[in-house]
């Protein structure tokens, strides 16, 4: 089975990312499947993916635009499930990848329910790095999710995944996540729900100004322990 381009929707999450978002639409401009941008800040990140859209009529770009902060993993979710192919992913709207690997995710689902993209496995090629305290603490992110959740993946938190539409759109209503920590309950939910998804190594280069902080990241261990045991007296 061949996965086509066209049948491949991209989802970007877009919270006040007017300033760097004009680079990844013209890495798009050329794309064959519908592109859904998700702002839901209060800048002109919607205003310059309308005007984009109009400047490339061939692109098929949508943006939706929500008053209220959906977080990152409700923008995703929000896109997700108004994708109409039978293919649909999502990547971060600060340039960290590119379309040429979404691509090759995308052509990984004629075997597979998902392919998520890894910094961390051989094969990755990552010639921005980021800081070694923010390495530290992506690794003991990693290991906590690995044990608590027992998922065999070395890196959740890429900003890289494409799925099976009927699958993704199966599994979204039971994400009660719309944080940072939404990537980690969708594949846990995935994986409880009979899905397959493979970690495929990617090319990614970290991008400054990094949404996630200290204070983020405690935000989401909290979430992640309430999200893992806090369903267990309701199963």
């Amino acid at each position: 089975m061949t996965v086509r381009e066209e049948d491949c929707t991209i989802v970007i999450p877009a919270y006040n990312e007017a300033g760097r978002i004009g680079g990844l639409l013209g890495g798009l401009a050329a794309y064959r499947g519908p592109v859904i941008v998700v702002s839901d800040g209060d800048d002109d990140t919607a205003g310059i993916v309308r005007a984009f859209a109009l400047a490339h009529p061939s692109c098929r770009l949508e943006c939706r635009e929500y008053p209220e902060r959906l977080g990152k993993g409700g923008g995703v979710a929000a896109g997700l499930m108004r994708a109409e192919t039978p293919y649909a992913g999502f990547m971060d709207a600060d340039g960290s990848t590119t379309v040429i690997e979404m691509r090759r995710l995308f052509s990984v689902l004629a075997d597979v329910d998902g392919a998520i993209g890894s910094r961390w496995i051989e094969g990755a090629c990552v010639p921005v790095r980021q800081s070694m305290g923010r390495q530290v603490q992506s690794r003991l992110f990693n290991l906590f999710v690995r044990l608590i959740f027992a998922l065999p993946y070395h890196d959740t938190q890429c900003g890289a995944k494409v799925f099976r539409t009927p699958a993704v759109q199966a599994v979204l209503p039971s994400v009660r996540s719309q944080g940072f920590e939404f990537d980690v309950e969708l594949l846990w939910q995935m994986k409880r729900q009979g899905y397959m998804v493979r970690e495929v190594p990617i090319r990614w280069e970290d991008q400054p100004d990094s949404r996630v902080g200290s204070t983020t990241g405690i935000a989401m261990l909290k979430g992640l322990v309430q999200i893992r045991f806090g369903r267990r007296s309701n199963e």
